[in-house]
């Protein structure tokens, strides 16, 4: 477990990204920066690609006072996520934003009648145990700040980035399937428990996203996408889903708990 940065406290508004190293979670940070967020940026294994993050967020920021520090933790583990809050709370002192994000895909593609435990053990404790968890400490966290007067302009929020997996079966990913569904659930769930504590819940639910977790079947979704997978024809983007991310954290849906923001082109509609 490694900590960057010296502790500080401040009252700007704070959000904490699991997984921002790349992809989904990077933009994520980038368009919070955008909209003012102090950031920290958690990592599992790439730290120079979470340094490219942060620089990132601070030159998109254009505020040379905002604050955008790193942490390694593997949210798959409980002293991991332990020491991500101590360094959370040493750095800035408060939390405004969860983002559950950080995820794994499937090391290979096996169907579902020859799948091992070993793939369904790793990809159920960082895409679901994880953020399960984590959010349950987080929350505890938000409570403790709701009660103290020193914190001011806090209106915590918790947001899940989850998949059209969750209710799309694909028998060779069912393990990704299982956690991402897993994950909504958990939406619901702390969206009731923590309603009337004043702290609200979102799931964003991303579709066909270009991503280094899709590169591998880029032309089977190229073409699916040309046939008209989705009614918007074209590839979701992370900066899509860092959109999405921002819209709730500016408090654009303040009476709106448990929701599911699809950015997924359409991709849920049923048509005839």
């Amino acid at each position: 477990m490694t900590i960057a940065g010296s502790s500080n406290s401040e009252a700007r508004k704070v959000a904490l990204v699991t997984g921002a190293s790349r992809g989904i979670g990077r933009a994520i940070a980038i368009e919070l920066a955008q909209a003012g967020f102090c950031l920290m940026v958690n990592y599992v294994a790439n730290e120079a690609a979470a340094d490219e993050t942060c620089n990132a967020a601070r030159l998109a920021s254009g505020d040379r006072e905002l604050r955008v520090e790193k942490c390694r933790a593997d949210v798959s583990l409980a002293d991991d996520r332990a020491q991500l809050l101590v360094a959370t709370r040493n750095q800035f002192g408060r939390l405004d934003l969860l983002v559950n994000n950080a995820g794994v895909a499937p090391a290979q593609r096996v169907d579902l009648l020859e799948a091992g435990e070993d793939s369904f053990d790793r990809l159920i404790g960082t895409n679901l145990k994880g953020p399960y968890f984590l959010t349950q400490s987080v929350a505890r966290w938000m409570i403790e700040q709701k009660a103290d007067e020193s914190i001011v302009d806090f209106q915590p929020m918790i947001i899940n980035i989850s998949s059209v997996s969750a209710y799309t079966a694909s028998p060779e990913r069912g393990d990704y399937c299982v956690a991402k569904a897993g994950l909504s659930m958990m939406t619901k769930l702390y969206a009731v428990r923590l309603a009337d504590l004043g702290i609200n819940v979102y799931e964003i639910r991303p579709g066909v996203i270009t991503t280094d977790m899709t590169a591998d079947a880029k032309a089977k979704y190229d073409r699916l996408i040309e046939e008209g997978l989705t009614p918007i024809r074209r590839w979701g983007t992370s900066e899509d889903v860092g959109r999405a991310v921002v819209a709730i954290a500016t408090g654009k849906f303040p009476f709106s708990t448990g929701e599911v923001i699809n950015v997924d082109g359409g991709f849920h509609l049923r048509r005839l």
